[in-house]
């Protein structure tokens, strides 16, 4: 399982059913990953600001552009500017 790591986040905000069979929701602090469990605790670090975000993995993703996470708007925002569409980032898979 991946604990750590470096790599592309970007955002989504699309309303569709998500890998886990709930109703996505731009306005909470979700992600997309291809391998995390599903409902684990990720914090999301933006390395350029130092600003953090603990987000729950409950879809599966990106699948394309080099990318690892796909954050929820909401929780991109909380660590970036939304206008950049992708940045660096450091995550760390939380113990429950």
């Amino acid at each position: 399982m991946v604990s750590s790591g470096s790599c592309k986040a970007a955002f989504y905000h699309e309303e569709q059913t998500t890998a886990s069979g709930e109703r996505f929701n731009p306005n909470a602090l979700t992600a997309a990953h291809r391998s995390i469990p599903m409902h684990s605790k990720v914090r999301v670090i933006n390395p350029a600001s130092g600003k953090s975000v603990v987000v729950r993995i409950n879809d599966r993703g990106p699948w394309g552009n080099g990318l690892c996470l796909d954050l929820s708007r909401a929780a991109y925002n909380a660590i970036g500017d939304l206008h950049t569409g992708i940045m660096r980032v450091r995550y760390e898979v939380l113990d429950d």
